[in-house]
Formats: structure tokens, sequence, C-alpha cells
């Protein structure tokens, strides 16, 4: 062997040997690299729900209507977005699908293939991470229907969105609507026929034409849902016209649809961290952003004020940087209610943002030194509308003990009309209308 082989020889002997070498630091830094936990099984509830705290800021709606009640037209190209930050900021495989649903939110009878069009389960491919925030997340969006999901019955129906393709391991439910507008909705709004609530209360008679439906017998067929502001907590259902007149169903009695008026939502911007908006009493920062606000004051019975609110709903906004949706952090907001009394009960800060629920998250514990109700919530940059309930000892809820009940309030109505056809076993949402009560 000459000394040229035996150079050649000895540099693929080093080469082989450095690979091998290199092969081994890779599997000790594949073994070390910690494993993501999984999201944690979760029980189906038929409601907007985050099962998880690290989920914040979901918003669902139609494209063109932000913060409106998510209504979209059969067979139509209405489309839904939903979108929502999880504070874990890593990547998740979640996906999502849809389910039928009955007027009262119970499952239908029905099997996938006989409400969706598709495979009715697709993966959430539009995600994006925070950028240069204190509070790091990962966004999510989803445009709804999709060429794969669809849904090709009117009613109502759960959207569901889970990790791993795994349905135990739910992150989130939202309830949407798909309409079939066959029954025009007509109303009309008053004063309270109670004398005693007449300065307080909003009235609505409605009526409400059958369309081309043939409708056998609207005492049992036919139900409505009227709703204020989208709040699930302020509903009332109608199964019982006053009077059937040819092809209109005439709901004008006076015990019914007689709603407090309420008082326009309290609301914060918290558009900008640098600049304090007039809600706003300092903000600090250090590990995270704090921001307390001037505390609210009770005025249950000042006369009516008008102020511009949003009728509860709530706006991801950022006036400091370009991208709301990824540029704009989250703060720990501290709400304070000024109140002498304090009570037995709880006060809860309530909104759109967190969809009237009262839970841990959003009490407030009373001060007693200082004579007032106070609690901090994680928020994102942005508008929010929100008000104050009280919670007694017994359970009763009071939605207007801090600001009063007035007719003149600024207030929507939501009214969805289902129909049970013979022969099916499912409600259709075939009437909706959305009035302002201003307008």
């Amino acid at each position: 062997m000459n000394k040229y082989d035996f150079m050649i020889k000895k540099s693929i002997l080093l080469l082989a040997l450095i690979h091998v070498g290199f092969g081994v630091v890779a599997q000790k830094a594949r073994k070390k690299r910690p494993t993501r936990e999984r999201s944690p099984q979760q029980e189906l509830v038929y409601d907007n729900v985050n099962y998880l705290e690290a989920i914040k800021s979901v918003q669902f709606f139609p494209a063109e209507q932000e913060n409106a009640l998510p209504v979209i037209e059969l067979h139509s190209g209405d489309r839904l977005a939903l979108s929502f930050d999880d504070l874990r900021a890593d990547v998740r495989n979640y996906y999502f699908s849809i389910e039928h649903c009955d007027a009262n939110w119970n499952p239908s009878r029905l099997s996938p293939l006989e409400y969706a069009e598709g495979f009715n389960e697709e993966r959430v491919l539009d995600y994006q991470t925070s950028v240069n925030t204190l509070q790091p997340y990962t966004h999510y969006r989803v445009d709804f229907p999709t060429s794969n999901i669809r849904p090709k019955l009117a009613g109502n129906y759960l959207l569901k969105v889970y990790e791993d393709a795994d349905k135990s391991r739910l992150v989130i439910t939202r309830r949407f609507y798909v309409l079939s507008p066959l029954m025009p909705v007509y109303t009309e709004l008053f004063p309270s026929i109670d004398i005693s609530k007449r300065n307080k209360n909003q009235k609505l008679n409605l009526r409400i034409s059958t369309g081309g439906l043939t409708i056998n017998n609207p005492y049992q067929d036919v139900k409505i849902l009227v709703m204020q502001n989208n709040r699930p907590d302020i509903r009332e259902w109608l199964t019982t016209p006053r009077f059937v007149n040819n092809n209109e169903l005439i709901y004008n009695d006076n015990n019914t649809l007689d709603f407090a008026g309420g008082n326009e939502f309290r609301y914060i911007d918290l558009r900008s961290l640098r600049l304090a908006s007039e809600r706003v009493a300092n903000i600090r920062l250090d590990s995270a952003v704090r921001i307390d606000l001037v505390p609210d004051e009770k005025y249950t019975d000042a006369s009516y004020a008008s102020v511009f609110d949003e009728n509860g709903a709530f706006f991801i906004r950022n006036q400091d940087k370009a991208s709301a949706d990824t540029e704009s952090d989250y703060a720990w907001v501290t709400f304070a209610l000024l109140d002498d009394k304090g009570g037995d009960g709880a006060v809860y800060v309530v909104g759109g943002f967190n969809n009237y629920r009262l839970d841990e998250i959003n009490r407030m514990a009373y001060n007693d030194s200082q004579k007032k109700w106070q609690g901090a919530i994680l928020l994102k940059q942005g508008l929010y509308d929100y008000e104050y309930a009280y919670v007694n000892s017994s359970g009763e809820i009071d939605v207007s003990f801090s600001s009063g009940n007035h007719f003149e309030t600024d207030n929507t109505y939501q009214i969805l009309v289902y129909v049970r056809r013979q022969g099916t076993t499912w409600d259709e949402l075939v009437g909706y209308a959305d009035i302002d009560t201003v307008k």
C-alpha cells in the first residue's frame, strides 16, 4: 500500500467516525426534547364554552358583521369567522366539526350524513404566533363553511374545536344558526303595559307570516325565541300565539316579551398601552401588563343618560401596532365598583367577551376597608363593553343592580322562529330578525 492509498483510507475512516458521532449527538438531542402535553379530555357542553383557561379572545360572527349573532343563510355564500388565542404559545393540531341540535340545544336524532355535506371534520390550518408581546400566544382562525364541511339543513348547530382529531379533547364549542328564510318576522315596540314598569321596560309584539309554509298546528309546531343583545341570560320563549289569522301568527299577550330595559353598557378602551384612555387610572409594565381602571359608581336610581355603546360586544383593536390579531398584548385589568353596602352575595363582571358567564375567573371580591368590589381579568387589547351582575345568597341574578332599568335604553333584540314539520324529527330555523330599539 502506497502512502497515497493509506491517506485516503484514513480520511474515509475519520469521516465515518464523525458521521457516527453526529448521529449519537442528534439522538441524544432528540431524547432531550420535551414532549408537548396534550389538551385534557373534556365533557361536551352544548353551549358557548372555552374549556381551557389558556384559550382566550374567542370571536365567532358573520364575516361581514363583526360581533353579530352567528347566523348564515342555508345554501348561500354566507360565511362565519372563528378566531381565538392559545396562551400556551405552541402550535397545536386543532380540528373542527359541526353537530345539528334542536331548538333547545339538545343533539338532534340525525347522523352527520343527514345534516352535513363533506367529511364533517377539517384541520385548522391558519395560525400565527404573537409578535413582541409580553404574553406569548398563538392566534388561530377558521372561515366556515368550507369546501369540506357545509350544513345542509336549517336549524341550530354546535361548532366543536378539539386537539389531534380527538373529539374528547375539546378546547372550544360555539353555537351558530343556519336560516332557511321562509317565515318573515315583523315587530312593534311599546312601553310596558304595566304602569309600574312603564319607564323601565320594553314591550315587544310580534307578527309572524307563515309565508310558503303550511302550519297544521301552530300551537305545537312553532316556537319562538327572543333574546336581548345576543344574551343567553336574557331571553324568553313563546309557544302559543294569541291569534291565528289566515297566514299570520300574532304574539301580543300583555304578559310576554316585557323586558327590563337595563342601561347602556359601561366600556373601556384598551387599544393603546402607551396612552391611558379616560377609564384607565394607570398602566404598569413588569413581567406582565397591569391596568387599573377608574372605579365605577352605582347609578341605579339616576336618570337615564344617553351614552354610545356596542350593546355588550367587544372588538380586538390596537392603536400602537399594525396587526391587532398578533401584535396586541394581554393585560391584567382590575375592575372596581364602589359600593357602601357590600352584601352577602357575589358580583361578576360580564359582557360579550365572556359570554355573560358567571365564573370564578370574573368574580369580584369585596374590600370592606375601601368599600368596593374588585377583581382582575386577563384581556387582550381592544374595546370592551361590560356591566356588573349581582347574585344573592339564594342564587337570584340581578344584572341591573348597579345601573338600573330605563325604557329609553338602546337595545337590540334577536327573534328566532323554529318549526318542526310533520313527519320530521328536527327543528328548522325558518325566521330571523334583528331589531334595534332606537331605529
